[in-house]
């Protein structure tokens, strides 16, 4: 299927959806694909994204400790 028959292939699904939620996702993911603005991150994923350059791992325990950790702040 080439990309024409995808997007006519996708309007017509969409068309017969009538769960507005579901649109509403839909439209955040293409809103979300379409968007070339600045993208905001705060200071702690900035030092992670840091620690990523440097190839610096942690294991598999403290990275389920770091999730524990923010979803307990959620």
């Amino acid at each position: 299927m080439n990309s024409a028959e995808i997007k006519i292939d996708l309007i017509n699904r969409i068309t017969q959806i009538k769960e507005t939620r579901l649109i509403e996702e839909i439209q955040n993911l293409l809103d979300f694909e379409l968007n070339k603005g600045v993208f905001e991150i705060s200071d702690i994923q900035k030092d992670r994204l840091i620690e990523a350059k440097k190839d610096t791992v942690i294991s598999e325990k403290e990275a389920n400790n770091s999730i524990e950790e923010w979803l307990q702040k959620k």
